[in-house]
Parts: structure tokens; sequence; C-alpha cells
């Protein structure tokens, strides 16, 4: 079983953050669907952003899956302490430190994954962070910064020596962003070096692909990021293939349907009817990422809840011969 501080997690397949990916309404449907955790969106450590819109959705957790982990990221080891503890005071449960993400507005400030370039920094800001809250802090990175300057080996020490309680390692370095193919060996050579419970990450999209990357790395759980898009299903098959061998096909479309229109409905009541419409589009579009027809366009022009839900009825016109959700 894989632990993380006090909390055993049900299994060890584990939803990335992501940013405008993994709101409250998707982390829950992913939970109640199988994976073992789920991570928030990114959460700015500056102060001043707390009251901002994006920061107050991304920051809420009512009705969350326990253990509650939010994630935070920023350059500064003392407002990241600060940002640690405000959000173990508002109800998280494990605080998830981001020195993975490649976006460039993000690494610009020297946080995310630019932060691996400076092993101090690093250091100092995950003695800061663990020091200041009672809950575990973990850590998700890359495996460095360029393909000559893979340090994921020496962050991971530093990790384990500032008391981090988990690591998630993506297997690209900050130059390659999300291009080329993931490679494995440094996350391997990180689970052979330390203690700590490691979640590979990265080009993991089905259960059979999960079940190679653990064999390969010995890795003590995967992390699933955009495979997950429009698959909120994707994870608790994957860990029902590791716990059995057994290879659980997708919903069928009946099932499908209820899974969208629920998902859809949480979003119109998360975000509210107006900007609820229009993220909505945008996981209606990786559901339909494999519709033959125009499914994206026509639910893009779409203004209203009401619409949109109409729209996702008409998908399924015979619930037992067709399928048109992605596969």
């Amino acid at each position: 079983m894989l632990r993380i501080g006090p909390y055993t997690l049900p299994n060890p397949v584990a939803l990335a953050p992501m940013a405008g990916v993994t709101d409250l309404p998707f982390r829950r449907l992913c939970a109640e669907l199988g994976a073992g955790l789920v991570v928030s969106e990114m959460i700015n450590c500056n102060p001043d952003l707390r009251d901002t819109r994006k920061t107050r959705w991304r920051s809420r957790l009512d009705a969350e899956t326990e253990p509650r982990s939010v994630q935070i990221a920023g350059n500064d080891p003392a407002a990241m302490a600060r940002a640690a503890s405000y959000n173990v005071a508002r109800g998280a449960q494990i605080i998830d430190i981001n020195m993975g993400c490649p976006a460039k507005k993000v690494c610009r400030k020297a946080a995310g994954s630019a932060l691996l370039a400076d092993e101090k920094l690093v250091a100092d800001i995950l003695h800061a962070v663990v020091n200041a809250v009672s809950v575990p802090v973990t850590l998700k990175i890359r495996t460095g910064t360029t393909p000559a300057h893979r340090n994921g080996v020496t962050i991971a020490r530093l990790a384990e020596d500032a008391g981090i309680s988990a690591l998630a390692v993506h297997g690209r370095t900050r130059a390659c962003a999300f291009a080329g193919e993931a490679e494995y060996d440094t996350i391997a050579a990180i689970v052979a070096t330390t203690d700590l419970p490691v979640f590979a990450n990265g080009d993991i999209d089905s259960p059979q692909k999960a079940a190679a990357v653990i064999a390969h790395t010995g890795a003590a759980g995967v992390m699933i990021g955009r495979a997950a898009q429009g698959r909120p299903w994707l994870c608790g098959q994957i860990a029902v293939y590791l716990a059995t061998g057994h290879i659980q096909a997708d919903p069928p479309a009946a099932t499908q349907k209820t899974i969208l229109q629920r998902h859809v409905r949480a979003l119109h009541g998360f975000y509210g009817d107006f900007m609820g419409v229009r993220i909505a589009r945008k996981h209606v579009g990786w559901y339909l990422h494999k519709d033959p027809g125009n499914g994206r366009k026509l639910f893009n022009r779409l203004e209203t809840p009401a619409e949109q839900l109409h729209f996702i009825e008409q998908l399924f016109p015979n619930t037992s011969h067709k399928e048109v959700l992605a596969a």
C-alpha cells in the first residue's frame, strides 16, 4: 500500500495537477471513478492573488476527496512557507510543491521547473515548507533542466533530506516541455537512490503502459496527466489492472453519457452559468476528440447551460449501438 504521511491511498494511481484542467469538479469525478489521489491546480504563493477569481476557484476544497492535496508554486522560501500554512488552515491535508511546470509564464518568474537549475534554492524552499506545516509535503519535478543536465537524482536526494513525503517525476526535462517521448531511466535512478515513494509520470495513457512503466522504473505508483482529459475513468481502469491484471473496458455509451452530463452540470454549478458554459467547452472537446463529426465546433457555439445539456442528450440517439466519445 502506498502511504503519504498518515494517509494510506486506496490505490497507487494519482491524477496529476494540471492548471486549467484539474478543478474541483474534475477532481471529484476522477476520484469517484477510481483515482487513488487527486491534486489541485497550481496556486501561486503570492498573497496578493488570493482574492482573485481564479485563485478562489482553485482554492476550493469543499466536498473534496480526502486526503485533500493542494499544489503551490513560487520561488521564495518564506512566501512558499506562508502559502503552505495558509492552505493548511483552509483544509489542505497535503501540500504539493510545483517544480515541474514547464510553462514559459511560470518559468520566467523562476518558478516551476526553472527552479531545478538552482539546487540551493530548491533545498531552501523544501526545508521552509516542510518546517512550516504539520501535514505531509510532496514534490513534483522533472528529470532536469535539459537532456544534458538531468539532475533529478540530486533533487530527489535534497527532497528526502528535507523531509518530503513523496515525489512525482515527469519523465522529461524542462527544455523538452511535452515534446518527444518521456524517458524513464532517470525515474528508475531516483527510485534506486531514495526511500521516497515515487510516482512515475509522463506518456502513461493506458493500463498496460502504466504497468510497463512501473516495471521499468520500480516506482511505487503512477501519475496520470493529459491522458485523463476527457477520460475521467482512466485512473480507475489503471488501478484495476495494476491490482488484478484485468483490462476494464471503457464505460458503455449510456454510462459515458451520464458521466458527461454530470460533469457539465457540475461545471455550470461550480463556475456559474456564464463561465461554466465556457469552461465546459474545453472539457467536452476532450471527450469528443475522436468524434468524426463537427461535434466540438457545434458545442462551442452554444451559449447557455440548457443548450449544452440538450446537445449532450442528442449525442446519444441510440446508446446501445453508437459510441461517440473518445475510446
